[in-house]
């Protein structure tokens, strides 16, 4: 049975104390915590045994969490902050150090590292072939104690997963655990896959015990609140497109579509206010005639709803290579759910890019092809605002018009060549919105050759360097 680490009286507030800095750890990683689910989370501590380390992490997530993919940052705060406990130790064993080390191994220590390693080895064969998960994670801990150590230093003793990684080799094990979970059944089929997948699995779980060790010992260093900082990722709605990695990008798609969807209910929202147009007098009086002359009722003459369109004009240049994939996944997600959208790629000329994103067409694969076939670079490859924008007005003048959406996405530095702004506000004057979302933080529009700020005169420039900002713009748009 494990424990959450023990607390010192001295400890500010105590267990309501720590559970306060958990909460607020969890808060600062991006997972919005409000006042009734902390109550909640201190109810959970009067209503779980304590003792139980899982069922008080369970516990917790279900009042802290509203989304599965807050689990991951969670899981590293939690393990931070309610560290693998010890059990105490009965008659005739050692008892661990200060910081709940374990006590004496049951390995014999032999005297060479060598030795040591190859012993550790045929444990964790062991262990991997039984599948406890709570045996694996104490022997997550010796190993970081016994092979993880590294030059100690002024500021402390240092650990290193990936030194217990290198001498422990788990990815060697795969053929000895496949054997052993096998079990004489045939090779190749059903058993096979399902064996595979387990070891994958099994794998993965010391991979995340021996990090998970390590934070916590860099953490009983440096503190718990220093390690949180980097250890936790942000959330994939808090990712920076700009800084998006290709793992980011899967959750970032998901993310972007239901805001897709809101995003054209919103800039089509007004064509279903207001069908009725203009006041149709001689109707109106009519039927004032049975109220006795009295216009009680009023009738309109029905205004011609027109179909929603939409204007995307994208800069896929090298500076904003992140954000131009995230910005024609929203291209991609608003042909899906918006009607009549045009889109049209920039870097220093422009083209229309609409043929690559028919409904259902891979966004990968666009992007591929606008890099191929689409005709952006005219000089040097360079971004040119200026240009682009002349170019886009006079081969495509009528696609903006009184019933165009304009919506502009590029971070604005034009390389010190002409911004185009008669070009845009003309644009944006014969639009019947328009808006522009800039990937950069707003600290930085007019920086250098950016003339965001310039921009932001004639059009409405937002921020929107993450998903979480999109949404907000959507929100209040």
């Amino acid at each position: 049975m494990s424990a959450p680490a023990r607390f010192s009286s001295a400890e500010p507030g105590g267990l309501a104390g720590h559970l306060d800095g958990f909460v607020r750890a969890v808060r600062e990683a991006g997972i919005p915590v409000g006042i009734s689910q902390a109550v909640d989370a201190a109810e959970i501590l009067t209503v779980v045994d304590l003792l139980e380390r899982e069922q008080l992490r369970h516990g917790l997530a279900a009042v802290l969490l509203q989304r599965a993919a807050q689990r991951p940052a969670y899981d590293v705060l939690f393990d931070l902050w309610w560290p693998l406990g010890d059990r105490s130790p009965a008659a005739g064993e050692s008892d661990g150090d200060a910081d709940g080390e374990p006590g004496q191994s049951t390995l014999d220590v032999p005297g060479t590292d060598a030795e040591l390693a190859e012993l550790m080895r045929a444990e964790l064969l062991r262990l991997l072939q039984e599948g406890d998960d709570e045996q694996l994670r104490r022997f997550a801990r010796e190993a970081v104690d016994r092979l993880g150590r590294g030059q100690p230093s002024p500021s402390g003793q240092s650990f290193f997963s990936y030194r217990v990684l290198r001498a422990l080799s788990p990815d060697t094990l795969v053929a000895g655990l496949l054997a052993g979970l096998l079990a004489g059944q045939e090779r190749g089929g059903l058993a096979e896959q399902i064996a595979r997948q387990t070891v994958r699995e099994r794998l993965a779980a010391f991979r995340t015990a021996i990090e998970a060790e390590v934070r916590r010992r860099t953490a009983a260093e440096k503190g718990r609140e220093k390690v949180a900082k980097s250890a936790v990722r942000p959330l994939a709605d808090q990712v920076d497109f700009l800084r998006a990695q290709a793992s980011d990008l899967a959750e970032l798609r998901r993310a972007v579509a239901p805001l897709a969807r809101r995003l054209a209910v919103r800039l089509s929202a007004r064509r279903r206010l207001g069908r009725e147009g203009r006041l149709d007098f001689r109707k109106t009086v009519r039927a004032s005639l049975a109220t006795g002359g009295v216009p009680v009722v009023t009738h309109h003459r029905p205004r011609k709803v027109h179909k929603p369109e939409l204007v995307v004009l994208c800069d896929v240049s090298g500076s904003v290579a992140g954000f131009s994939h995230f910005t024609l996944m929203l291209t991609q997600a608003l042909r899906e759910h918006f009607t009549g959208v045009r889109a049209f790629a920039f870097v220093d000329s422009t083209d229309e890019v609409t043929r690559f994103f028919r409904p259902g067409a891979d966004v990968a694969d666009a992007v591929a092809r606008i890099g191929r076939e689409a005709d952006v670079v005219t000089f040097d490859g360079h971004s040119d605002y200026g240009n682009a924008f002349e170019v886009f007005a006079d081969r495509w003048a009528s696609a903006v018009g009184p019933k165009t959406s304009l919506l502009v996405l590029g971070d604005g530095r034009t390389n010190y060549r002409p911004p185009g702004l008669p070009v845009l506000a003309d644009l944006v004057r014969r639009a019947r919105s328009s808006h522009w979302l800039n990937p950069e933080p707003r600290r930085l529009w007019g920086s250098g050759d950016s003339a965001a700020d310039r921009y932001g005169e004639v059009i409405d420039m937002v921020e929107c360097r993450n998903a979480a900002q999109l949404a907000e713009f959507v929100t209040t748009l």
